[in-house]
Order: C-alpha cells, then sequence, then structure tokens
C-alpha cells in the first residue's frame, strides 16, 4: 500500500434484490473520496444510471473520481429484480462475502462493511449453514467467539445472548458467556475505540435486576460473581444494574459500553436513540467488520426510498477502527 493510502474499506453487495446497491451508490456521492471503499459485486445489480468505475485492487479505489462508485467486480448468474430475491445469486453472495474477507486479511482492505443479507435465501440457494452473517464471518476467522455490538455515537451496547427465543436466554447464559462477551468487549474499546481505561455497565437479567432476589436470582447467583472476579483484575465495571434505568441520557454519560442480557434489551434502546445511524459491529475478530443496522427491505428496493445514513455510518466507523488500529 502506498504511503498516506490507507487500504479501502471492502464492502459487500449483499443481496443485490435489497437495498443494498443503491444505497451503496447515494453512500459514495454523500462520502465524496473522504473516505475511500471499495464495492464487491455485480455491476448489472447496480441502478440504472449510476456512475461506476471497474478497478482491479482495492487500492484502485483512490484513483476514482469522487462521486463514482469504484467496483471491484464479480459476476453473479443471474439479474437482480428488486424485491424479488434469485436464489440462483445466493452462492455468489456468500462468496463476495469470503472475498472480502480474503482482502481484509491479506491487508488489500482495511475492514469490511457487510450490506444486508437474507438468511434464509442463501440457506435455500446455497445452503448457507450458518445464523448470519456473524457466524460465517467467525468461521472464515477460525474465531472461536466474537460479541455483537450497536453502536452510535450516543451509545455503545452489546447483548451477551442474541437471535435465541427469550425462554432459552437463562440457560445460555453462562458465566463462561458472560466474562467470554466481557472481555472481547473490553479489549475492543481499547484497541479499535482508543478508550485507555473502558468503563462498562452491565445490565441484570430480571426486573430491577432482580431485586435482592425478590424477582429471580440469576443476578446473584450467575453476573455478580463474573462481575467480581474481573473486576479483581481491574476492569471497571457497574452492575448488574436494572436495565430500565441505564439507558438516559444521565445514565449513558456514566459508561462506554453497556453489556445488556439479550437481543431486545439492548437493541430496543439504541434504535430508539438513533435509530437510521446505528451500526453493527461484530468484536472479536481478526479484522474490523461493520454493517448497516438494518436488513434488506425488499418492500422498497429499487424505489429510491432507501435511507443511506446507516451505511455512511457503518463505513465511517470503518475507517476511524481501522485508523485507531493502525491498519
Amino acid at each position: 500500500m502506498p504511503a498516506g493510502r490507507p487500504a479501502p474499506v471492502a464492502l459487500t453487495c449483499g443481496d443485490p434484490s435489497g437495498i443494498g446497491p443503491e444505497i451503496a451508490v447515494t453512500a459514495r456521492a454523500a462520502l465524496g473520496a473522504d473516505l475511500s471503499f471499495v464495492w464487491i459485486g455485480d455491476p448489472r445489480h447496480l441502478p440504472e444510471g449510476a456512475p461506476w468505475a471497474e478497478v482491479a485492487t482495492p487500492d484502485g479505489a483512490h484513483d476514482v473520481p469522487a462521486g463514482v462508485l469504484p467496483v471491484l467486480r464479480h459476476d453473479f448468474p443471474a439479474p437482480a429484480c428488486p424485491g424479488a430475491p434469485d436464489p440462483a445469486n445466493a452462492a455468489g453472495i456468500v462468496a463476495v462475502i469470503a472475498r472480502a474477507v480474503d482482502l481484509v486479511q491479506s491487508g488489500a482492505a482495511g475492514a469490511v462493511c457487510t450490506a444486508p443479507i437474507n438468511k434464509l435465501g442463501l440457506k435455500k440457494g446455497a445452503g448457507f449453514a450458518f445464523p448470519g452473517h456473524t457466524e460465517f464471518l467467525a468461521h472464515l476467522a477460525g474465531v472461536r467467539r466474537v460479541v455483537m455490538m450497536l453502536a452510535c455515537p450516543e451509545l455503545r451496547v452489546v447483548p451477551a445472548t442474541i437471535h435465541i427465543p427469550l425462554a432459552e436466554v437463562p440457560q445460555a447464559l453462562t458465566p463462561d458467556l458472560l466474562e467470554d462477551t466481557l472481555r472481547i468487549t473490553h479489549a475492543a474499546l481499547i484497541r479499535d475505540f482508543g478508550i485507555a481505561a473502558p468503563r462498562i455497565a452491565v445490565t441484570g437479567l430480571n426486573p430491577h435486576a432482580g431485586e435482592g432476589g425478590a424477582m429471580g436470582h440469576e443476578e446473584a447467583a450467575l453476573i455478580a460473581p463474573v462481575l467480581d472476579r474481573l473486576r479483581a483484575e481491574g476492569m471497571n465495571l457497574r452492575g448488574p444494574l436494572p436495565a430500565d434505568t441505564m439507558f438516559h441520557a444521565g445514565a449513558r454519560a456514566t459508561y462506554d459500553a453497556a453489556v445488556a442480557m439479550y437481543h431486545d434489551q439492548a437493541l430496543i434502546p439504541i434504535k430508539t436513540i438513533d435509530f437510521s445511524g446505528g451500526v453493527n459491529l461484530t468484536l472479536g475478530l481478526p479484522f474490523i467488520r461493520t454493517s448497516p443496522d438494518h436488513g434488506t427491505a425488499y418492500d422498497i428496493a429499487g424505489r429510491g426510498l432507501a435511507d443511506a445514513s446507516s451505511l455512511i455510518a457503518a463505513l465511517d466507523m470503518a475507517h476511524r477502527m481501522a485508523a485507531a488500529r493502525g491498519d
């Protein structure tokens, strides 16, 4: 990589029948040449008339004029019909993700940003055996456990358990899982966000954090011992705290990230605070991965209604995290 030219972010196409291609074009127009990224996909899937230029390597994105989308071409078997995913393209979607990981692991790209996919569509069309992006990326990287963080300027929040039924959360929430989640979050705050001494607030599982056992025992039996052990190592941890009082502005000012016990406990606050600008991060990988915090939006694909704010925020965060790491 030439001196003074950071490796561009590799942006995957996601499901080409969703809003991924159109928001990539919008993001390039909004960001111009200030933040270099390369879109990996089939240019036939871009909106008609969208300005794009093919590049041979990610570094070629630096030489593409502002407003023109740099494209690392990846041909697909079929065209894309907005709102109507084609199973024939499923294997191509998966291959683009793997290609982006190869590029970032080789140093040709500085980070990976993934556009939304449809997990069921990939399963039906390509035998995709993973619940989603996060698990597939962990598989490609050979990592045992990763952590999902949702971030916006006002809040960073991590759910310890993710896409499982609420009834299964108490069984899934083990001391090992909680400890790994806290360690990975703590390390990422230092390495990727430049916070030398992170402050982490931790929710309880039950209402009022169990209220001394009147509303549940997981706080005393499971959560508190893990926090005590990690505090003894020097981590700045608060909790277990009642989740219903952790996310107002005054409370958020007292910590750098919050760790919650389950999906909605974590995601409702951030989607209320910043629905359009939230970013999904995967912590614990040997490379940086961000993603917009929304889905394929088939219902509005191709209609010019898609909001690129979350993708723009995801690209910007990937760029800043790479700078923090020195990648």
